[in-house]
């Protein structure tokens, strides 16, 4: 989990080109919703916890943006279609199924199968 984590965030900051597994994306995002959800309950005890979590999440936003993107050419849909989100309930129903669609086992216009 750590090495999926570290890789997103150190490796591929703000990397938009190129493909992300499944495992490395769900395994970022279990990360960054057991780090949110415990600073978060932690900053209703003292606010300085509250000030970490807004901290973390600008800090992961781009890197959360990037692995989703990646994750799309993944499965070899164009990281625009990252755009569905916009539309209430049924865009995050399409975006889940796209997140969950099995990689694309060849080569793709984003790159290789790594």
């Amino acid at each position: 989990m750590l090495n999926a984590c570290n890789s997103v965030i150190l490796e591929h900051y703000a990397d938009f080109a190129g493909r992300a597994r499944r495992s490395e994306f769900w395994w970022f995002y279990l990360a960054y919703l057991i780090v949110t959800t415990a600073l978060s309950t932690l900053g209703n005890v003292n606010p300085v916890f509250g000030i970490a979590y807004w901290g973390v999440a600008v800090l992961l936003f781009l890197p959360g943006l990037a692995v989703s993107i990646r994750r799309l050419h993944d499965s070899g849909k164009s990281g625009w279609w990252f755009l569905i989100l916009l539309i209430p309930l049924a865009g995050w129903i399409v975006f889940l199924v796209f997140m969950l669609l099995p990689s694309d086992d060849r080569t793709n216009q984003y790159g290789s199968v790594t």
